[in-house]
């Protein structure tokens, strides 16, 4: 069964920046399109980006132009960097596969005003 283990999150003021990072297991990494999520308190959860086995990138409109998404296939890690974060931003936040499978426990980000 995969295993997707996410890390980075923190608290951080609004305007600052967090990078979240997913190890994933398996050796399939390379040919699958990876997804970030996040869900907020009392929301559902959101597709924030994803990006495809070759790296193309494809961000929410929400973070467009403030978060990156990328990836190292030869050691099957994901990140996104978050950049000039806003109090919405606070969520928890997840990576998967495309179409998603099991979720992994999610990294806390969250941004105070």
């Amino acid at each position: 069964q995969v295993q997707l283990v996410e890390s980075g999150g923190g608290l951080v003021q609004a305007g600052g920046s967090l990078k979240l990072s997913c190890a994933v297991s398996g050796n399939f990494f390379k040919h699958i399109t990876m997804t970030w999520y996040r869900q907020a308190p009392g929301k559902q959860r959101e597709l924030v980006a994803r990006i495809s086995s070759s790296g193309i990138p494809d961000v929410a409109d929400s973070v467009k132009g403030r978060f990156t998404i990328s990836r190292d296939n030869p050691n099957s890690l994901l990140y996104l960097q978050m950049d000039r974060l806003k109090p919405e931003d606070t969520a928890v936040y997840y990576c998967n596969h495309d179409p998603p499978g099991p979720w992994g426990r999610g990294t806390q980000v969250t941004v105070s005003s």
